[in-house]
């Protein structure tokens, strides 16, 4: 089942995060196992396969990155080894960074790797403040240009994703210096 359905609240990336923890302890007390210690096997498993469901639905939209992820999930825009593809432009300069750092691999330079870092927490900055307004309007959004938003999502979670395994590279000269 979806979880936004299963939750009752409409598809969003910037869902509303108090509705979902309401609407999780109140499924948590519902579906609390130790009501149903009297009930038949299958109703315990039944009971216990919502209770988990709950728990997924509740992990997955109080999170806004698992949010996002699950929604291209959903409609099936992130695939495994698939056409997860990123434009050429934005994957040119990510060979320039990561020569960068393959530079301060053998050549440690502390003013390098800081401006590296502020390049790419720039660059998330950017992303995020250009992905914002699609996010917003998404949930009024119906068919052609509702899946263009949807598209425009998917390359900024590719982007964003690429910049976080960056961002963990420089973690790791970060704590050499």
């Amino acid at each position: 089942m979806n979880y936004f359905e299963f939750y009752n609240i409409p598809e969003s990336f910037m869902a509303d995060e108090k509705a979902i923890k309401a609407k999780y302890y109140q499924l948590s007390r519902e579906y609390h196992p130790d009501f149903y210690a009297n009930e038949t096997p299958e109703k315990q498993q039944e009971i216990l396969q919502l209770s988990t469901l709950n728990t997924n639905a509740y992990r997955t939209l109080s999170d806004q990155d698992l949010r996002m992820q699950y929604i291209l999930k959903e409609h099936g825009l992130l695939e495994e080894g698939g056409k997860n593809e990123l434009p050429g432009e934005f994957l040119m300069e990510m060979m320039d960074i990561n020569e960068e750092l393959m530079e301060l691999e053998f050549d440690f330079d502390a003013a390098k790797l800081h401006q590296i870092s502020e390049q790419t927490i720039g660059l998330v900055a950017q992303l995020d403040n250009d992905i914002l307004p699609v996010l917003q309007r998404y949930p009024e959004l119906h068919g052609i240009t509702k899946d263009e938003a949807l598209d425009e999502v998917k390359t900024y979670y590719l982007k964003k994703k690429y910049l976080l395994r960056i961002q963990e590279t420089l973690s790791k000269f970060a704590t050499r210096s």
